[in-house]
């Protein structure tokens, strides 16, 4: 899995494949005479931790294929990153669709993946800055963005249920949101075929 870099990070990645590939190796000494020590440090945390480079057991460094880590930016992180939460939340709207529906109906594609989740308003510095760390693109009430993001909705109080090992509204709201738009009506019949008696 790897995670969007900034340009000077790009750069250095580009020049230590294009020197090595993805089969050479090469140690921190690689950017000397081109970045100071301080930078050079900074650069190679930033390509490991983002999965760009890799460390080998001689303590070298090898470059990840380039077509892994682009088609990794695209990789769904969100519901793995949401199990180590430490606020409430609730996914919500088409989210909340997607979950109740068992993943029947699922609204993301790697163009375009939105997660819908209620949090606290007291919560929301906490929430921005989970999402920020984990580099999760993020919004309140709209937004769009290529790939995974999500849209916060911030609430003084709200209510969820477990379900698939995540929070989420509960399935009366779910369903009221669901009736609500045409869109959703496979998903929905799914629903109350399957819970509403």
């Amino acid at each position: 899995m790897t995670i969007e870099i900034p340009q000077y990070g790009l750069k250095a990645y580009a020049l230590l494949f294009s020197r090595h590939g993805i089969k050479g190796r090469f140690r921190q000494s690689e950017l000397d005479w081109i970045v100071s020590e301080s930078m050079k440090k900074k650069i190679f945390a930033l390509l490991l931790r983002t999965g760009w480079i890799k460390k080998n057991q001689d303590k070298s460094y090898s470059c990840e294929n380039p077509s892994d880590a682009i088609t990794g930016l695209l990789k769904f992180r969100v519901p793995e990153i949401m199990k180590k939460a430490e606020r409430d939340y609730s996914f919500t709207q088409l989210s909340a669709v997607e979950i109740w529906s068992d993943f029947s109906y699922v609204q993301r594609g790697l163009e375009k993946s939105p997660y819908c989740i209620k949090v606290l308003k007291k919560d929301l510095k906490y929430w921005k800055e989970f999402f920020n760390r984990h580099e999760i693109r993020n919004y309140i009430n709209i937004g769009m963005s290529v790939g995974e993001f999500v849209i916060m909705i911030p609430l003084n109080k709200f209510s969820f249920v477990e379900k698939h090992s995540f929070k989420v509204d509960k399935l009366k709201e779910t369903m009221k949101y669901a009736k609500s738009y045409d869109i959703y009506d496979r998903p929905l019949a799914y629903i109350v075929k399957k819970y509403d008696n």
